[in-house]
């Protein structure tokens, strides 16, 4: 079950067809510029197919965002289960093409994803690990009621700890 539509984006489980639209947005420079770099095509596989298993384990996962009106690739946007210093929370993650950014749509997105979280899974702590230098995301993290948890270790790197409880 994906979140419900937003006025712009649909949601939809990745496939292995998507695989050309996810490797371009993993592999692209401005997209992945807060993350330690660039993925490959190979990368961009084990993606999806993680979020395939998500899917089948949790019941939710990374989405595909797709306009309404179009049916262009936006980016991707869901939920993910994160181990912090240990313990293991719900997160919620987004990537947006380069060239769309800028518009609204990861925090349209973000926010239906926050309400099926809520609402359709009741999961009640919400996490955002944004890194320190990405300050649209903790604007995006704002918009969706999280505050500044704290500072935190994951993957190596110091990272901005965002949170909500219900």
């Amino acid at each position: 079950m994906t979140p419900y539509p937003t006025q712009r984006l649909a949601f939809r489980e990745m496939t292995v067809d998507d695989l050309d639209d996810m490797a371009a947005l993993l592999g692209d420079p401005v997209v992945m510029r807060h993350y330690p770099r660039t993925m490959t095509r190979d990368e961009a596989l084990r993606w999806i197919e993680a979020a395939r298993r998500s899917y089948r384990e949790h019941g939710y996962g990374l989405w595909l965002i797709v306009s309404r009106d179009t049916g262009e690739f936006v980016g991707t946007c869901g939920l993910t289960r994160q181990t912090v210093e240990g313990e293991v929370f719900t997160e919620i993650g987004y990537l947006v093409r380069a060239e769309l950014q800028g518009r609204g749509y990861a925090t349209e997105a973000s926010l239906a994803c926050r309400d099926h979280a809520r609402e359709t899974l009741g999961v009640e702590h919400l996490i955002a690990i944004i890194n320190p230098d990405n300050v649209p995301s903790q604007r995006v993290a704002a918009k969706l009621g999280l505050t500044l948890e704290r500072m935190a270790e994951y993957n190596g790197l110091q990272q901005r700890i965002y949170a909500t409880r219900r």
